[in-house]
């Protein structure tokens, strides 16, 4: 079992050591930002692929950023303990790679409330490179996601943090 005490850094559990969703109600709402950031390597031919327009399931980039703002949306419903909160703004950019032959997606997640939305932004990423390698992968079943983590983050009580 965890230990619950005082002096754990794990928030998500309580006096006998259950887990809980943190109470944040006696919390301010600040303004708070998350960017995070990962990639997915492939094919020299399927990044040509993803940069022509030319896959045969259409824009990838395109429906990869919406499918990463949805996410972001969802986090609480995917991640269990997760608060859900009304994000402000959601932006998705993606950096092609081609010697590295890897598409870099950053998103920056904002909302106004009392807990931050590192959770939002690291979902947001993950979706966007797993719809990249769905709409790929008829092509190159080799892909590989990596480096997925948070970039930075600013605001709430504990202030900013960049990595």
């Amino acid at each position: 079992m965890t230990d619950p005490s005082p002096a754990s850094p794990l928030t998500h559990f309580d006096a006998q050591g259950q887990a809980h969703m943190v109470d944040v109600g006696a919390k301010a709402a600040t303004h708070r930002v998350a960017i995070a950031t990962g990639r997915i390597h492939m094919q020299p031919a399927t990044l040509a692929l993803i940069e022509s327009g030319s896959a045969k399931k259409g824009d990838v980039l395109g429906v990869a950023r919406i499918a990463a703002i949805m996410a972001a949306k969802k986090t609480s419903d995917l991640i269990p303990l997760c608060h859900p909160l009304a994000l402000t703004r959601v932006a998705v950019e993606f950096e092609l790679l081609r010697g590295a032959s890897s598409v870099q997606c950053t998103a920056t997640v904002e909302t106004v409330g009392p807990t931050g939305v590192e959770m939002e932004a690291l979902t947001a990423v993950q979706v966007a490179l797993l719809t990249i390698y769905d709409m790929c992968k008829a092509a190159d079943k080799r892909m590989v996601m990596e480096g997925v983590r948070v970039l930075e983050k600013h605001g709430g009580k504990s202030g900013s943090w960049v990595g």
